[in-house]
């Protein structure tokens, strides 16, 4: 009876092992244990020997995954629930972090609070809120606002607390369990690099491909 062995690989994958075997990228599944564990450990790329002290991104396709398994396991059938080619990002040496990450993340911090604050300065000059908030205040009270009334107050406190449940994170811990839109951002922004890298490398047939 023909053995069916089930391959889900990532669309990118971070490996710091110059052998990359087929569990570092991909899910397997196959209802004979051993033949799952085998199929797991099964070498499916070897980063070159002269690129192997620099990182890098190599492209392989579904189909060398499934040639190089049924080569090694005759018989089997496999089949493919993943991605239809992947990237592998090859980190020889761990990160590490330094000080200039933490003067780095600083720099960043310093520029989106400074931008943040522009961008509301100039939202409520154009819209000249103060002016607003004056004339709200002399209709309701029926006197002259000093510019530090309880609508000031609540416009002050209000912007912090919507943007902290807007972006859903604060001080490390999610208000809720759905993604918050920096990983949503993220996300998409990584599927846009991805992409393009996939494509380039077949142009080129730089991609790992069956021959």
């Amino acid at each position: 009876m023909q053995q069916t062995v089930y391959i889900k690989p990532e669309k990118n994958q971070e490996v710091s092992t110059a052998e990359v075997a087929l569990g570092q990228v991909a899910g397997v599944y196959a209802e004979d244990t051993g033949l799952k564990e085998a199929c797991r450990k099964q070498i499916i790329f070897r980063v070159p020997e002269e690129k192997q002290e620099q990182a890098g991104h190599y492209v392989l396709s579904v189909l060398t995954l499934i040639e190089q398994l049924q080569k090694e396991h005759p018989g089997i059938a496999v089949e493919n629930l993943g991605e239809a080619d992947l990237i592998v990002d090859y980190q020889p040496f761990p990160k590490r972090i330094r000080a200039w990450e933490y003067v780095k993340t600083a720099l960043v911090c310093g520029v989106v609070f400074v931008g943040a604050a522009f961008a509301i300065m100039t939202f409520n000059n154009d819209g000249d809120v103060p002016w607003v908030f004056a004339r709200i205040y002399e209709l309701i009270m029926g006197a002259e606002s000093d510019g530090t009334t309880p609508l000031e107050l609540g416009y002050s406190l209000g912007l912090p607390v919507g943007i902290i449940v807007f972006f859903n994170h604060f001080s490390g811990k999610q208000l809720t369990e759905d993604p918050t839109p920096i990983e949503v951002q993220m996300r998409l922004y990584e599927d846009d690099v991805d992409s393009p890298v996939i494509q380039n490398a077949n142009r080129k047939e730089k991609g790992a491909d069956v021959d």
